[in-house]
């Protein structure tokens, strides 16, 4: 099993063939070790089989293939799903592990030549254009991104298995180390093979689901891993950059980049993260905060051993120390007892106030950090003192990155943010105001009713709890317990721990402002004797659908004309967050009327705050998979229209995408540094913006029609085809995907059948499993030959667009890694398991008739050959990989087939649902961004 590589006609790659063949070798001798060479055999054989057949699908060799597939032993033919499934795994390391290499050998071989994509050629770029240095530096004022880490169910791998993947990554990336001797070398090989067998060895698969704090803890790896080294090393790169292109200028760059979580947050859906599970949630991420900088204040000690027998600090410090030693007892910490290294003994009691920040008995006293500009105080203390006595190169190595971690991360680590679905609001609301004798029948009055109950009760200045005299249910306790919570933990934790809640399924005014009535009652929104409002807490809509979409700027409008709410805005600095939902707009109109619609929703809510003088954040909710808006970082950042991005970006980092970009410290860099230079282009281009013409008009019209029609399309089969519903659950595995414990959430809203309460993620990631993709691309191919029917000037208009308009590009680009990645061919394996044959060749037909369509008008658009011509590389790598997986998916329909017959009579079979896990687990390593 040695070769699967991408592009490996590139004779570059020699080094990612090198350590695929290397790995692929090493698993070759784990598998006769543990299962004879027999298994060698049968997984060499299934091998071989599956590329010829890729090579050319004949009848007799397809025959031969399934038929060693279906005679493999049940012991056997788990062993074999392993070793492909593992194989793609290490494919996987060496792939990254490659791309980390590519970056270092560009840098080496180049010298200072500047490398496309870059921070560097950016900012060259900025330089080239004469722009200023305040031009610059205001720039750099208003860019901002956050990227927010979710615990959406589409990561497979276990932290164990993540471990080991770490460290056969180190492993392998240590054989182009040029001076190993032939020993070292041949222990390095023995210390591979060890990690390789520990994997084989140890169970991929979860015995439980997650809880929400396993969840909490997974994400935290990464932080603890590599973001908290990685994220100061972009912006001192960046500061790099500018002063050496703009050296008039002492460059401190303003917090632009930072990370988010809703994991232990986000309870929409999820009855397991509650009001308790939140808290604990902050307080792991501070203990985890803490002892980084608790690590960083040991290893200062370490290196500042100046004493002043030999220099003088400053008296600033020496007076610090005496007050810190009237003030702050070393219970924890042992004193440094050298009084003439003064750094070493300020460091102490900088660890020991950290480490009493964990106990509540030293609140409110001198003896612990209260807020982190004191930690950045006590750090800026030192710096200074050393640059006093000229250790300033000192200063820079050290402290400099210190001070921007604590910048970056203060005592809460990320921010978390809060989620729920509007519903659960509403509840809540109508009990709550019920017993208040407010109103009796809140949820059965009309939306401007709503609006008028709720904007009285924001601006009085009473509260509807009246100090907690009024029972609620179990359930609206718990909603209002939440909102204590913040405000407990803004606190504990300074505010910016929590400061978005966000509200799924924002259907109308009122859905917003019964957060914030519920955020005056805990004091998180409160009126100032001077009559200005104070409010800490923003209620972020979340609009999802198509239709909410339509209803986004009107919704805003209405609370923009609020007065009350234009006072709460006005206390966060103009600024409103809003979210849109790249999941569930594609699950509800298709992939092309959804990446439409959300650029609409952009540009038109854009326009009305711009009325009435709001900046817009806009929070992406992207997902990994084609279907739900996934892209590479940068291209995310770009995609967006320059004029929306002004008020800071938000994008979710959801399941396997956390692995892939932020598990080994090379690969976090480069996506973080690509999204920098992505975010000063876009700033660039707001601020220099080319002026619309008329053409652009024309295309935006074209561009309505055909999402109409491909809506018209989409909609017709998933919501109007009475048996679709039936194909799907029958011809994916959707039903066994629920039973992969890979979250803590349930994959449905609610415990029902229904399409509607289905989660996109699901929806995603059963289609990607059985290899159809269908979300990513269906009704493409009919939009767009409705729209030339025929027509040669019209298809010339569709090829201009594709080569000038750049939303239109992306939209083609994305479509044809979609259809490169699906195969129908596969599909229709699973498509067999339905058991219906007239509804399976019904809708399979127009399955396979809309592909074949939207693969003919993509390479009519774009001028190919074939799919993916554009994108050689990424072509070559699906090319090579399908033979791989192709086995896993026909022995995932064959223990599919098993299982459902022995369910159907009421029997099960722990070991059959066990390997059709493993499947799914192989499948989405070897497909990639699957969920």
């Amino acid at each position: 099993m040695t070769e699967v590589t991408t592009s490996q006609r590139s004779p570059s790659n020699h080094l990612l063939r090198r350590d695929v063949r290397f790995l692929g070798n090493i698993l070759g001798e784990v598998l006769v070790h543990q299962g004879g060479r027999e298994l060698l055999e049968h997984v060499e054989k299934i091998r071989e089989m599956s590329k010829a057949l890729r090579a050319e699908h004949l009848p007799e060799l397809y025959e031969d293939f399934i038929n060693t597939v279906k005679t493999l032993d049940p012991e056997k033919r788990h062993q074999v799903i392993r070793a492909f499934a593992i194989y793609f795994q290490l494919v996987n390391i060496a792939e990254q592990n490659h791309r980390i290499r590519r970056k270092r050998d560009y840098e080496r071989s180049t010298g200072e030549a500047v490398q496309p994509g870059s921070i560097e050629s950016v900012v060259q770029d900025l330089k080239q254009k004469d722009l200023s240095v305040g031009e610059v530096r205001d720039m750099l004022n208003d860019i901002s991104l956050e990227l927010v880490m979710t615990a959406h169910p589409t990561e497979a791998t276990r932290r164990d298995v993540l471990d080991i993947h770490k460290r056969i990554a180190d492993e392998v990336m240590e054989l182009d180390n040029p001076t190993l001797t032939y020993r070292e070398r041949e222990k390095l090989r023995e210390k591979l093979l060890n990690e390789v067998l520990t994997l084989w060895q140890t169970d991929e698969l979860r015995d439980r689901k997650p809880t929400v704090l396993d969840e909490v803890r997974n994400g935290m790896y990464f932080f603890h891993e590599t973001l908290f080294e990685v994220l100061p090393d972009v912006y001192e790169e960046l500061e790099r950059c500018l002063q050496k292109y703009y050296p008039e200028e002492s460059w401190h760059v303003p917090t632009y980049l930072r990370f988010g979580s809703w994991i232990g947050g986000d309870r929409d859906g999820n009855p397991s993260v509650t009001s308790e599970v939140t808290w604990k949630t902050l307080n792991m991420q501070r203990n985890l905060v803490i002892y980084k900088y608790e690590n960083i204040i040991r290893d200062l000690s370490r290196q500042l051993s100046f004493s002043t027998t030999i220099v003088n600090v400053t008296d600033e410090l020496k007076e610090s120390i005496r007050e810190e030693n009237s003030n702050v007892e070393l219970r924890t910490v042992e004193p440094w007892t050298n009084d003439n290294e003064p750094y070493r003994v300020k460091l102490r009691y900088m660890l020991q106030k950290l480490q009493n920040m964990r106990e509540d008995e030293f609140k409110g006293t001198k003896q612990r950090y209260h807020t982190v500009s004191d930690l950045i105080a006590d750090i800026e203390l030192i710096d200074r003192s050393l640059r006093h006595h000229f250790a300033d190169y000192v200063a820079d190595t050290y402290l400099k990155k210190f001070i921007r971690q604590v910048e970056l991360f203060g005592f809460h680590l990320a921010a978390l943010d809060v989620r729920q679905h509007s519903q659960e609001h509403e509840n809540t609301m109508t009990e709550l105001l019920a017993k208040a004798g407010i109103q009796t029948n809140y949820s059965g009055l009309s939306e401007p009713e709503k609006i008028n109950v709720l904007n009285g009760l924001l601006e009085s200045d009473n509260t509807v709890l009246n100090g907690g005299t009024i029972e609620l249910s179990d359930s609206s306790k718990e909603c209002m317990d939440v909102y204590h919570t913040i405000y407990r933990a803004q606190q504990e934790f300074g505010t910016g721990c929590i400061t978005s809640y966000l509200i799924s399924m924002s259907e109308a005014a009122s859905d917003i402002l019964e957060v914030m009535v519920f955020a005056k009652e805990a004091g998180l929104f409160r009126r100032n004797s001077d009559g200005t409002i104070t409010c800490t807490l923003q209620a972020a809509p979340l609009f999802e659908t198509i239709d909410d979409l339509h209803e986004a700027p009107a919704i805003m409008e209405t609370l923009f004309n609020l007065p009350v709410y234009r006072q709460c805005l006005a206390s966060m600095d103009d600024l409103h967050e809003i979210m849109l939902g790249y999941s569930d707009s594609n699950k509800d109109g298709g992939m092309v009327t959804a990446n439409w619609e959300l650029r609409v929703a952009l540009n038109d809510l854009t326009q009305t705050a711009k009325a009435h003088n709001v900046r817009l954040k806009f929070f992406h909710g992207r997902g990994g998979a084609l279907g739900r808006g996934g892209m590479p970082l940068n291209r995310s950042i770009l995609a967006q229209p320059p004029h929306t991005i002004g008020g800071g970006i938000k994008i979710t980092e959801q399941g396997e995408v956390l692995s892939s970009r932020y598990s080994m410290k090379g690969i976090a860099y480069r996506s973080l540094e690509q999204a920098t230079g992505a975010l000063i282009v876009g700033a660039y281009l707001a601020r220099n913006p080319s002026q619309e013409s008329s053409v652009e008009k024309q295309w935006e019209e074209i561009m309505r029609g055909i999402s109409v029609d491909a809506q018209t399309k989409y909609q017709d089969l998933i919501f109007r085809d009475p048996d679709f519903m039936t194909f799907f659950k029958q011809s994916t595995p959707l039903p066994e995907v629920g039973e992969l414990n890979i979250g803590s959430r349930p994959s449905k809203r609610k415990g029902s059948d229904r399409f509607e309460d289905l989660r996109a993620i699901p929806w995603v990631f059963a289609w990607t499993q059985s290899r159809y993709l269908l979300p990513a691309w269906y009704a493409a191919g009919t939009a767009f030959q409705v729209y030339v029917n025929g027509n040669a000037e019209r298809l010339e208009t569709l090829r201009t667009m594709y080569k000038e308009y750049s939303f239109f590009k992306s939209l083609i680009d994305n479509l044809q890694m979609a259809l490169a990645k699906a195969d129908l061919i596969i599909a229709d394996q699973y498509a067999g398991m339905i058991e219906d044959s007239t509804i399976k060749e019904r809708i399979f037909s127009q399955i396979e008739e809309e592909y074949a369509k939207t693969k003919e008008m993509i390479l009519t658009i774009t001028g190919q050959e074939e799919i993916l011509d554009n994108v050689p590389v990424i072509q070559e790598s699906i090319r090579l990989r399908n033979p791989y997986v192709d086995p896993l998916s026909y022995m995932q329909v064959q223990l599919l087939t098993e299982l459902r017959a022995l369910r159907e009579q009421n029997e099960d079979d722990a070991i059959l649902l066990r390997e059709v896990l493993l499947t799914i687990n192989g499948i989405a390593a070897g497909l990639r961004n699957t969920g």
